[in-house]
This record gives C-alpha cells, sequence and structure tokens, in this order.
C-alpha cells in the first residue's frame, strides 16, 4: 500500500431537509484519507450514513459542506461536461443491489459497453465485442453471456456484471456499497475474492462499505467505523479489531457471532450506551496511538493512552 492519496475527505457534510424546519443530517463532519491501493473500510449499523457517504464522495449527490478531494481535485468544484466525464471515467461504483442496478432491458454486453461508449474508448464494433468478452471472463463469466439480459441470471452473476460494468473504463478508484450484502452467504466470499485479486491485478483502490465486520475485516487496510453520520474510530484493519477504543466499535465487535458453542453460550455481548459518554466538551477525533483515532474529549482521551500503555 502507498502512503500517496488518492482521496482526500475534508469535514464532508450531508444534510438532507425532510419539513418545513427539519434537517436529518446524514453525513455530520467526515474527515479521513485513501491511499492508492488500499481498501478502506466503513462500517456501521443501518441507517448511519455510510451509503450517503460514498454517493457523495462520487458526486451523486452534491456535498452541503466540505472537500472531495480526489488526485488533489475537488471533486465537487465547478466542472464542465468534458471535466466530468473524465473524472467519472477514473472514479467508478459497485452498487448494494444487483438487481435493480441493471436495466432488465439490455443485454449484458450493452450493459458493460455503456462505458466504453460515453468514453469512446472502443474504436469499432468489434474492439468493443472483444473488450466486453474480456471483461466478462475477468470477472468469471463466459463470453457468451453477452447476449443475454440480466434476469437470465443469479444474484452472485448479476453483481459479476456490475463489476465488469466498473472495470470497463479502467478506473482507479471503486466505491463499493455493501456489494455482497444481497447475496447468499456462500457467494459472498467469492465476489469478495474476486474483488481483492482484480486489485492485485489492476492497482485498484476500494472503499468497501459494509455493515458485515467480519467480512470487512478480510478485505480492508483500514477500517473506519461510523455512527449517525460521524466517524467514531479509524485504525488499522487488525488494530481495530485487537484493541477497539470507542465503545460503539466495542458493541459492534461483541456482536460477532463464532462457529463456538461454548463462546455463544457465554459470550458477554456489549450494548452502547451513548448518554455515558463525557458531555463536559463536544468530542474530537484525536489519534490515541499511531495511526489509531478515535472520537472523544479530553477525558477519555487521557483514558484511552492509559489503557494503551
Amino acid at each position: 500500500m502507498s502512503q500517496e492519496k488518492l482521496v482526500e475527505i475534508k469535514d464532508l457534510k450531508q444534510h438532507f431537509k425532510t419539513g418545513r424546519n427539519s434537517v436529518v443530517k446524514a453525513v455530520d463532519g467526515l474527515t479521513f484519507d485513501i491511499y492508492k491501493g488500499e481498501t478502506f473500510g466503513l462500517v456501521g449499523e443501518s441507517g448511519c450514513g455510510k451509503s450517503t457517504t460514498g454517493r457523495t464522495i462520487i458526486r451523486l449527490y452534491d456535498a452541503t459542506d466540505g472537500e472531495v478531494l480526489f488526485d488533489g481535485e475537488n471533486v465537487h468544484g465547478k466542472k464542465n461536461r468534458d471535466e466530468m466525464k473524465k473524472f467519472n471515467q477514473k472514479m467508478q461504483m459497485i452498487f448494494q443491489d444487483p438487481y435493480a442496478s441493471l436495466n432488465p432491458r439490455m443485454t449484458v454486453e450493452d450493459i458493460i459497453a455503456e462505458g466504453l461508449d460515453i468514453h469512446g474508448l472502443a474504436k469499432d464494433q468489434n474492439a468493443r465485442k472483444a473488450r466486453v468478452q474480456e471483461l466478462l471472463e475477468t470477472v468469471g463469466l463466459n463470453k457468451e453471456h453477452a447476449q443475454r439480459y440480466p434476469h437470465e441470471f443469479s444474484g452472485g452473476q448479476r453483481q459479476r456484471i456490475g463489476i465488469a460494468r466498473a472495470l470497463a473504463v479502467d478506473p482507479d478508484f471503486i466505491i463499493a456499497d455493501e456489494p455482497i450484502s444481497a447475496l447468499d452467504v456462500s457467494i459472498q466470499a467469492q465476489v469478495v475474492n474476486l474483488l481483492k485479486k482484480l486489485q492485485q491485478e489492476k492497482e485498484l483502490t476500494y472503499l468497501f462499505i459494509a455493515h458485515d465486520l467480519s467480512m470487512v475485516k478480510y478485505i480492508s487496510d483500514r477500517i473506519g467505523v461510523m455512527y449517525f453520520g460521524r466517524l467514531v474510530e479509524v485504525a488499522d484493519s487488525d488494530e481495530l479489531y485487537k484493541n477497539p477504543m470507542h465503545p460503539y466499535t466495542q458493541s459492534l465487535l461483541s456482536a460477532i457471532p463464532l462457529p463456538d458453542p461454548d463462546y455463544e453460550r457465554n459470550r458477554q455481548r456489549f450494548n452502547y450506551d451513548p448518554s455515558k459518554h463525557d458531555t463536559s466538551e463536544e468530542p474530537e477525533f484525536r489519534e490515541v496511538n499511531e495511526g489509531h483515532w478515535v472520537l472523544c474529549t479530553t477525558k477519555e482521551f487521557e483514558q484511552y493512552k492509559k489503557e494503551i500503555k
């Protein structure tokens, strides 16, 4: 993993108006970096703002406030059509629902080749067809599948088609928005292994959004934990699992089941109670150990430092 920053998120906010005077703060001040070649896992319970974060980074939503820098360039700055096309080629997204994210009226060939057509990456129909067949084989499907329609495939196969579509324009960065949550457990590992293989072969950088902590640990280099629109902890994958600091992270980890009846019978689950936090000051994101950041007050920060020692 490189130490060169590819994506920089600075105090990102995404607020939605839900009534005359009502606002939902789906994302409320996120700051983190994603380095070239790494997989940054973003986890948290449903409704915490993970998917909204991904969609705002790729500019499916315009940010309410803050900055997203991609290769040093502001994603949410003013851009003409050509600049947006260039940006869209470098950043792609794999969506959560492989049933809804593919146009049922288009053949697999046309779905995958849509990006090739928009960006003019195929010089003629033969080159277009050859590229689609190459992408199908890259994601573990057969070239004969090109003329079929999405309804003829299983969920795992449809997600592979979605991955092939994202790869078609040779992106540098892919946002995978819960790409395995709609799949059977037996298929989830296959898709995650495919993503890891593609990352090594094509030097890709991922933002992997999920709520399954065990799968996120398997694929991620670093993990950020979200709670109600804010990051509460960021650390290397192994460090986060061995030494979770924030009580919410501890509660998530305590809920992961293990295939051990004796352990499960005696397992102590940790329930997070936000009312027990120190309310004497507004919490800040602080580095309690090298590369290990926690949202905490000064008093909590001192306590975390003692625990590490």
